[in-house]
């Protein structure tokens, strides 16, 4: 991926990618890692009619700080910018500012005109929503038309932009280097600096040669063993708290993300951050954008198996509350699509492959084989062994951002 310039996803994807990840096929991605330390960059969207869309705007610690598309700037064309913490500069005429991210909003009036990125790194992840296959060509001729432009040359049609960048550090490699995470940390905090929130905690780290610029190698042997454990052993927590799945309610076995997602930092909530925003999904969206439910147990909290045959009803009007669409996608326990002889790996409203009954109920019927002619069209297939349900809902109602709808459970069949 290139500096300052997109790289898009192209294709749906299978069983075949076995990568991880969690893939889905509800969007295609643009994705962008943009640096902002020389000038601003113009992101152009064009007129996407009524297709959702969204662009995640992420500093380079993980916390959104600004959004564009239908939630929040329309779907009308625009040109938005994007600009760092070091320029000074005014809102050009013809250009808009990004919406502010719900933690954002938590800094208060800042002086500016415009929302800017906290760090001169910003990770830009862009969503434009697909209806399946035969709808691949419409969302290319979208994608492409997404323009990311350095503000000095936006608006000048004869010039010529600047060639791709990959001149990006090289992170030092904790395989070969104990101490590599922490010099990696070090280097990206000279960077990015922290905000003036951090500098009680910073003044601490200092004394362990933790802070922007400091050199770890300094320090004397004890110290050096100490943090490399600590390196060690805290990824270790980290990852462990990941996987519980946050803090967020409970409900018939599927479990909300904490509230603070997608901008944990500002709120404080630095486990948060590190165990769930960073360590599972590198960024991950503002609850008001998308709310992930995810679950890998029945209504009764049993572990989700193929040998068992499951149900998941919504009753009559109680489908989800979506301004975009939802979905609920198979994985195995490898986070992967499942193989199935349906090629099915999820239900949507998006694609709009599943048939709501005649008193405005929908049953999905989640096993192995196939659930009869009359019901594959709910059909859900589920794999030989254990398996796990990510429940995605784009641009959610009030009830699911507050938490307090609750997402049917999987009920396990009596044979």
């Amino acid at each position: 991926m290139a500096l300052n310039g997109f790289w898009k996803s192209r294709d749906i994807l299978t069983p075949k990618w076995r990568d991880g990840g969690s893939p889905q096929n509800d969007v295609l991605y643009n994705m962008s890692i943009l640096d902002l330390s020389k000038e601003p960059m113009v992101l152009s969207v064009p007129d996407v009619g009524d297709r959702y869309y969204t662009f995640e705007l992420a500093s380079g610690i993980s916390d959104n700080f600004g959004y564009v598309g239908t939630r929040t700037t329309g779907n009308k064309p625009g040109h938005y910018l994007i600009a760092g913490p070091d320029w000074k500069g005014t809102l050009p005429e013809g250009l808009a500012s990004v919406a502010p991210s719900a933690g954002y909003q938590t800094l208060g009036d800042t002086g500016l005109a415009y929302v800017a990125s906290p760090t001169n790194t910003v990770y830009m992840l862009g969503r434009t929503s697909l209806k399946g296959k035969p709808d691949l060509e419409a969302v290319h001729k979208i994608q492409d038309q997404y323009a990311l432009t350095p503000l000095s040359l936006w608006g000048k049609s004869s010039a010529a932009l600047p060639a791709a960048s990959h001149d990006t550090w090289k992170p030092v490699d904790r395989k070969t280097d104990p101490l590599a995470d922490w010099k990696n940390i070090n280097r990206e905090m000279a960077a990015n600096p922290p905000r003036e929130y951090y500098a009680p905690m910073l003044e601490q780290f200092k004394t362990i040669g933790i802070g922007p610029g400091l050199d770890v190698e300094k320090l004397d042997p004890a110290t050096k063993r100490g943090l490399a454990r600590a390196a060690r052993d805290g990824l270790k927590l980290v990852i462990q708290i990941g996987d519980t799945g946050g803090t967020g309610p409970m409900y018939n076995g599927f479990s909300y993300p904490p509230k603070t997602m997608g901008s944990a930092g500002y709120f404080g909530d630095l486990i948060t951050r590190a165990a769930i925003q960073v360590q599972k999904g590198i960024v991950s969206n503002d609850s008001a954008e998308a709310t992930y439910l995810i679950t890998a147990q029945d209504s009764e909290l049993s572990p989700l198996d193929g040998a068992n045959k499951y149900t998941v009803h919504f009753p009559p009007g109680k489908l989800p509350d979506v301004k975009a669409f939802w979905s609920i996608t198979m994985y195995d326990m490898t986070n992967n699509l499942v193989a199935n002889p349906a090629d099915r790996w999820s239900i949507s409203s998006n694609l709009g492959n599943y048939e709501v009954a005649k008193d405005g109920s929908l049953t999905i019927y989640v096993q192995q084989a196939s659930p009869g002619k009359d019901k594959e069209v709910n059909w859900l297939p589920s794999p030989a062994g254990k398996f796990q349900i990510v429940f995605r809902l784009y641009y959610p109602g009030e009830e699911i951002v507050a938490q307090t709808w609750e997402p049917p459970g999987f009920v396990k069949v009596k044979q």
